[in-house]
């Protein structure tokens, strides 16, 4: 069975290391700090200003005063720091953020992303994607292999406009774990009872 939306999170903390500084992106990426796994400390950023964010709240607890950048509620924590954006973009301009794990729409075998925009709908800004593919250690992208249309989101080359080129390290879908490598993609991991040979099937880019 492919992944679902938790299992792409918890496999994607599977990529944090104890003492890590990580940003987590809108959508599934947001899910990754329910996952984080015992024993790893890990301090996560939110480019709004806001540096140490706990779990989501559980319902009831919720502080409409308290978000990500995404616009959902969070918790904070006794070390949680707050900032304003400017200082925010410094440390992730300034490369003080080890990884980030964003979310996507495409996803070339070059390693090029494009998670910002639609052309002909509405946008209500490039968010921080820009910055932080430029400016971290290392990008993580957790997506769905396919849209909605069945078609495959990891290609040969990006169709939508692009929020950075040759930026991102790995790639985690609800089929399995893809690695950008000279020449292509290479499968690292296939989800639980899917085949390389499914992971093959439901890839346009070219995997070596």
């Amino acid at each position: 069975m492919p992944w679902d939306r938790h299992q792409m999170a918890a496999r994607a903390a599977r990529e944090l290391k104890d003492g890590m500084y990580v940003n987590l992106g809108i959508g599934i990426p947001t899910l990754v700090a329910n996952h984080i796994p015992e024993g790893v400390s890990v301090t996560l950023q939110s480019e709004n200003g806001m540096l140490g964010m706990g779990p989501f709240p559980y319902e009831g607890e919720e502080d409409p005063d308290l978000i990500n950048a995404g616009k959902q509620t969070i918790t904070e924590l006794p070390h949680s720091a707050y900032f304003d954006s400017a200082q925010s973009f410094a440390m992730i301009r300034g490369g003080k953020i080890a990884m980030a794990i964003l979310g996507a729409m495409e996803v070339s075998e070059e390693g090029d992303l494009a998670n910002w925009m639609i052309p002909g709908k509405l946008v209500k800004g490039m968010g921080g994607a820009m910055d932080l593919v430029a400016g971290v250690g290392r990008v993580v992208v957790v997506m769905d292999h396919a849209n909605k249309a069945g078609e495959s989101k990891v290609l040969h080359r990006c169709t939508l406009p692009l929020t950075g080129k040759a930026v991102v390290d790995r790639i985690i879908t609800n089929l399995g774990v893809l690695d950008v490598v000279e020449g292509g993609l290479r499968i690292v991991e296939c989800a639980d009872g899917v085949t390389a040979e499914e992971i093959r099937k439901a890839t346009e880019a070219t995997l070596v």
